[in-house]
C-alpha cells in the first residue's frame, strides 16, 4: 500500500499589467469638507441650537427656559462686561492649583506603587477607601479645616484629580511588557529614571485617560462646590455667578453660566488633551 501523498504540480500563471485604470480614488468637495472633524461637530452644535431655539420658542416661557438667542445675548452681554470672563478665570486658577496639586500626588503614589510591596499596598487601600467617595461629601469638612477660601475648594479638587488619575496610571503601568521593562533593566535604568523613561512613554494612553477624568471630576466639583457655599475669600466663581443669578431670577444669565461651562470643557477637550493624544500616542502608533 502506498502511502506516500500525491505531489502538486507547480505552475506559473503570468499576471497581465492594469492599463487604463484609475488607482485612487477621488472624492467631491462636499465629501472632503465633511470629514474635517470640525465641520462635522460644529453641525452637531448647530443642529442643538436650533433644537433648543425651537423648544424655548414653543415652550414660551424666559423666567424657565430662555430661548438659545437670549442665551447668547446674555452670555456676550457677560463677555462685554467682563463679568462672566473674570468669575470664570477665578475658577480656573482654582482648578489648575489643584489639578497640578492632583498629578503630583498621583504620580507619587504611582512611583512608589510600581517600586515597593508597601506602595502597592499603600495605593489598592486608599484607592479602595477614597476613590467611592464623592468630593462634594467632602466639603463640610474641608469647611472646617480651611475655611471659607481656596484651600477647601483644592481639598476637594485634589480628591477628585488623586484617585482617578492614579487609578489609571497604575493600570497603565502594569500593562506594560515584560520586553521593555528588560531593555529598560538593560540600560540600567531604576527607580525615577525607569519610571521616566520606560513605563510613562508606555503607559501614555491610560495615563492621558486618567488626566482626562481628573480634569473633568474637578472641574464639576468645583462648579457644585461653588453652588453650595458660593464666594471664596469674598470673590466667587463661575458657579457663585450662576448660583447668584438663579436666586436673582436672571435665567438667560444662568445658561450662560453654563454654556460658559461647556464651552471650557469643549475646548479643554478638543485644544488641549486631543492635541496631546495627536502628537504623541498617534504619532508614535500607540492608539487608532
Amino acid at each position: 500500500m502506498n502511502l506516500t501523498p500525491p505531489v502538486r504540480e507547480e505552475y506559473e500563471l503570468p499576471l497581465t499589467p492594469l492599463s487604463g485604470v484609475v488607482l485612487e480614488r477621488r472624492f467631491s468637495l462636499p465629501h472632503r469638507i465633511w470629514q474635517q472633524t470640525w465641520i462635522r461637530k460644529g453641525a452637531i452644535l448647530l443642529l442643538l441650537a436650533i433644537l433648543w431655539e425651537a423648544i424655548g420658542r414653543w415652550q414660551d416661557n424666559d423666567l424657565l427656559l430662555p430661548t438659545f438667542l437670549q442665551t447668547a445675548h446674555a452670555f456676550v452681554d457677560g463677555i462685554a462686561s467682563g463679568e462672566l470672563f473674570n468669575k470664570t478665570w477665578l475658577s480656573l486658577q482654582v482648578l489648575l492649583k489643584a489639578y497640578v496639586l492632583g498629578i503630583a500626588a498621583a504620580f507619587v503614589l504611582t512611583t512608589l506603587a510600581v517600586s515597593t510591596q508597601f506602595g502597592r499596598d499603600l495605593l489598592s487601600t486608599l484607592t479602595s477607601m477614597f476613590n467611592p467617595l464623592p468630593a462634594i461629601a467632602l466639603l463640610p469638612i474641608a469647611l472646617l479645616w480651611f475655611g471659607l477660601g481656596q484651600g477647601s475648594l483644592i481639598f476637594v479638587l485634589v480628591h477628585s484629580v488623586l484617585w482617578a488619575l492614579a487609578v489609571n496610571t497604575y493600570a497603565g503601568f502594569l500593562g506594560v511588557s515584560d520586553t521593555l521593562r528588560m531593555a529598560g533593566r538593560n540600560y540600567g535604568l531604576h527607580g525615577l529614571s525607569f519610571v521616566l523613561q520606560v513605563l510613562v512613554p508606555a503607559a501614555l494612553p491610560s495615563i492621558l485617560a486618567g488626566l482626562r477624568i481628573g480634569w473633568a471630576f474637578a472641574w464639576r466639583t468645583l462648579i457644585a462646590a461653588e453652588l453650595v457655599f458660593g464666594a471664596t475669600s469674598g470673590k466667587g466663581g463661575l458657579g457663585w455667578y450662576i448660583f447668584q443669578n438663579r436666586n436673582e431670577l436672571y435665567t438667560d444669565k444662568v445658561f450662560a453660566g453654563l454654556a460658559m461651562v461647556i464651552l471650557i470643557g469643549l475646548l479643554v477637550e478638543n485644544l488641549v488633551f486631543n492635541t496631546l493624544e495627536r502628537v504623541t500616542v498617534k504619532r508614535w502608533g500607540m492608539q487608532r
